[in-house]
């Protein structure tokens, strides 16, 4: 096999870099307002700035990171003015699978969906928030297979990158994480029931839910929010 040509190295790294940096973000490991310095990052990498370079400008392009030029790249503070819009798009989508997921589902994937729930109540006994959001990205994740539609959720995980930097936020919050499980069993429940209006009222429920919970936390830390108006 030939080896990678240089060009093709420098893609699969900042692919890389962009990934890792992405998540650090995304879960408020790097906070809003932390310096990215190119040179650290390369070092970390074992790779030039080049790549670093391509990874920070998709950052860019996605609202996760600022460029200054003269002053360096920071992570970009939570727009808390774009939520409202992702939040109404992200519904809408669900909305949709939810629905199909209601009609279709099969006593197998009713049962996944209950082992998902089961994992979720082991991960909140545990006091693990990461856990407990890798589990309910599954659960979105699996009720999008269910309807059929499961290009559905890579579209749902683009317009949703903000909140889910505002739920890294909330999941510590004391009680967050059971109401979540709450709500996400009234949606399994409906689904077993094959109730379709009653999927989508509960859905809509438990992602309307978060906007409040959210302007708590804007509230608790300001700073890692851009100014504006309290979320409507």
């Amino acid at each position: 096999m030939k080896p990678p040509r240089a060009s093709q190295r420098g893609t699969t790294a900042a692919a890389a870099i962009y990934r890792d940096l992405r998540a650090d973000i995304v879960s408020l490991a790097r906070k809003p307002g932390d310096p990215i310095v190119e040179k650290l990052v390369a070092e970390a990498f074992g790779v030039s700035r080049t790549p670093v370079r391509e990874a920070v400008l998709r950052l860019a392009d996605e609202g996760l990171v600022e460029v200054f030029p003269q002053s360096g790249t920071f992570v970009a503070r939570i727009p808390i003015a774009d939520l409202p819009e992702a939040n109404l798009i992200r519904k809408t989508l669900e909305q949709a699978t939810v629905r199909f997921a209601a009609e279709r589902a099969t006593r197998s994937q009713i049962a996944a969906l209950q082992a998902n729930l089961e994992r979720q109540r082991e991960v909140d006994a545990s006091g693990c928030a990461d856990g407990f959001h890798q589990a309910d990205e599954a659960f979105h994740a699996l009720i999008a297979d269910i309807a059929g539609y499961p290009g559905f959720w890579p579209i749902t995980q683009q317009v949703k990158v903000q909140i889910d930097r505002c739920r890294h936020l909330t999941l510590p919050y004391p009680g967050r994480l059971a109401t979540v499980i709450a709500e996400h069993e009234a949606i399994v429940a409906a689904i077993a029931d094959h109730d379709p209006d009653r999927a989508v009222t509960a859905l809509g429920d438990h992602i309307d839910g978060l906007l409040l919970t959210i302007d708590d936390m804007r509230h608790a830390t300001p700073l890692y929010f851009s100014p504006a108006e309290a979320l409507t």
